[in-house]
């Protein structure tokens, strides 16, 4: 395997995008948003990333599919929160 193939065989490749996620919240706490603001912007997109990363790694479609769904109650939190906001 190359470095690239083992980069994203070993799930890195979405290690790496969830740091990028964190320092995006602290970067959106340090501007003032609240932890519930951040979780329903940032959540979903950690929890799909959580599914990538357990796909890329072989595990069961039972957890892939648990991660996606975790995804939804946080994307429906921020969606009300934006239409709430007017946004």
């Amino acid at each position: 395997m190359d470095m690239i193939e083992t980069f994203f065989a070993r799930g890195h490749a979405a290690d790496l995008v969830l740091v990028v996620l964190a320092i995006e919240a602290v970067w959106l706490k340090t501007r003032g948003w609240s932890l519930s603001r951040i979780a329903g912007l940032i959540g979903p997109a950690v929890f799909i990333v959580l599914a990538l990363r357990a796909a890329l790694v072989g595990a069961g479609w039972g957890w892939v599919a648990v991660l996606l769904a975790l995804s939804l109650p946080l994307h429906l939190m921020d969606l009300r929160g934006r239409l709430a906001r007017g946004a």
